[in-house]
């Protein structure tokens, strides 16, 4: 480890490449929700906003926003959600705008409330 820290001084290198492929041990990992908008009623929106520990979902009229950038991947709205969450399997959520992370998921479900 030394060795190459100098010689990224010596050289002026500061980052390595990227992995060309993504390690198998990866697909343990907790990751982000993905929602189903087909799926997702106003009242579900609701809960999830309301039971999200983060403060990373929130409801936006007829849309729910999630932000990336907030979540924990704790799990909770998987278990809340039943068919209208999963998860995402994307752990790689680097970008150079913080708007990016922000995710709009518009409630495609029935809007009067109910679950």
């Amino acid at each position: 480890m030394a060795l190459w820290f100098y010689r990224g001084l010596r050289k002026g290198v500061v980052t390595t490449r990227y992995p060309k492929e993504v390690d198998p041990w990866t697909k343990t990992l907790p990751t982000p929700p993905a929602f189903h908008s087909l799926r997702l009623t106003s009242g579900l929106a609701d809960l999830l906003a309301q039971e999200c520990p983060a403060g990373a979902i929130r409801r936006d009229g007829p849309e729910m926003v999630v932000d990336l950038g907030r979540c924990t991947a704790c799990g909770r709205c998987l278990q809340l959600g039943g068919d209208a969450v999963q998860p995402s399997g994307e752990f790689l959520l680097a970008t150079g705008s913080r708007l990016s992370l922000l995710k709009r998921v518009a409630i495609g479900g029935n809007r009067d409330g109910g679950l």
